[in-house]
């Protein structure tokens, strides 16, 4: 069996992989430990997110007319990338949160949702939180003056008890 065709099926699922997919991201792996890369791994395991080494050669052949494209002049020497299908910013922020404690981690560039970055774009955007936490805080946003306003209304109806009652009792006391 010729070459290209073992290498046609690592490419395809790279290929899948892509497909759909919100962002991808390139990092340098070499001198994280096995423990590390392990619980690297993990995290993103759990997070949804899809992480391979792959060659060069055959990551630029998957990214050939894709937005991925543009991540071509970022792949040299050896590198992973993580992928996500659902959580734009999820590769980012967790591969950059792993590497302030594994400082052999070095994030390359990434493509987030069609635009490409470079480490430093990446940094930024890896301190976006996730989409359920921007909409927990929009959420709470929008019912903290519906409370404020329920509590307001209820101390009036309070206070408005107390003058009646007071009036009640007086009669009774003569």
């Amino acid at each position: 069996m010729a070459k290209v065709e073992l290498k046609q099926p690592i490419v395809q699922a790279i290929v899948e992989d892509l497909t759909d997919a919100q962002s991808a991201v390139i990092v340098n792996y070499c001198g994280l430990t096995v423990a590390q890369d392990t619980e690297l791994r993990k995290q993103l395991r759990e997070a949804g997110v899809i992480y391979k080494v792959c060659k060069n050669t055959m990551m630029k052949r998957a990214f050939e007319g894709t937005d991925f494209a543009q991540l071509d002049e970022y792949l040299e020497g050896p590198n992973a990338i993580a992928i996500s299908k659902e959580d734009a910013t999820a590769p980012a922020r967790i591969i950059c949160n792993f590497a302030k404690k594994a400082e052999a981690l070095e994030v390359k560039a990434g493509v987030v949702e069609g635009s490409v970055y470079d480490a430093a774009g990446i940094q930024e955007l890896s301190k976006i939180p996730s989409r359920e936490v921007l909409l927990s805080k929009l959420l709470g946003s929008l019912q903290s003056p519906i409370t404020n306003l329920a509590r307001v209304l209820n101390q009036i109806a309070e206070q408005g008890d107390a003058p009646a009652e007071a009036e009640a009792e007086a009669p009774a006391a003569e």
